[in-house]
């Protein structure tokens, strides 16, 4: 029963952040993002969706299998950074899209990269399958860093 608990919450956290991240979104896609000078290497709009609902699925196994191992030493500095590094992905969204505020958005999303190297780092110590399944994670957000940089750069 314990471990249905963890499960049903730590899938609920993450997709709740993108859904309501999305709200913040869905205004500016049609208008102002539209509107921005973009790199030759920006991904359709489309492709946006569907590939943070799987990384956000993948996020939220690997938070289930670290979370459901209550033994680990360092469990509360795991779930800090964990925690921190959802907020700044939810907040990433907010200064992107509802404050349209282009140093904001390149100063949250480097921090959050540095987050989510943390957070890698922490689960590497408890569970390799949860370290692993952060990696796609990384990498898009690595991209979404160079993207970010790129349309700073431009507008």
């Amino acid at each position: 029963m314990k471990n249905i608990y963890k499960l049903t919450l730590s899938l609920s956290i993450p997709l709740f952040i993108g859904f309501i991240s999305s709200f913040f979104t869905m205004n500016s896609i049609d208008s102002w993002y539209t509107n921005l000078e973009k790199p030759f290497f920006n991904p359709p709009n489309w492709i946006f969706w569907p590939v943070w609902t799987i990384l956000y699925i993948m996020i939220w196994i690997s938070f289930y299998l670290i979370w459901k191992k209550w033994f680990w030493k360092q469990k509360n500095k795991l779930i800090l950074v964990y925690s921190i590094q959802l907020l700044l992905n939810f907040l990433w969204s907010f200064s992107f899209f509802y404050f349209k505020s282009p140093t904001l958005w390149l100063i949250n999303i480097i921090i959050l990269l540095i987050f989510i190297i943390l957070n890698i780092i922490y689960f590497y110590k408890s569970n390799k399958i949860a370290w692993y399944l952060l990696f796609p994670y990384l990498i898009w957000v690595i991209f979404a860093t160079i993207l970010n940089f790129y349309i700073f750069i431009l507008n």
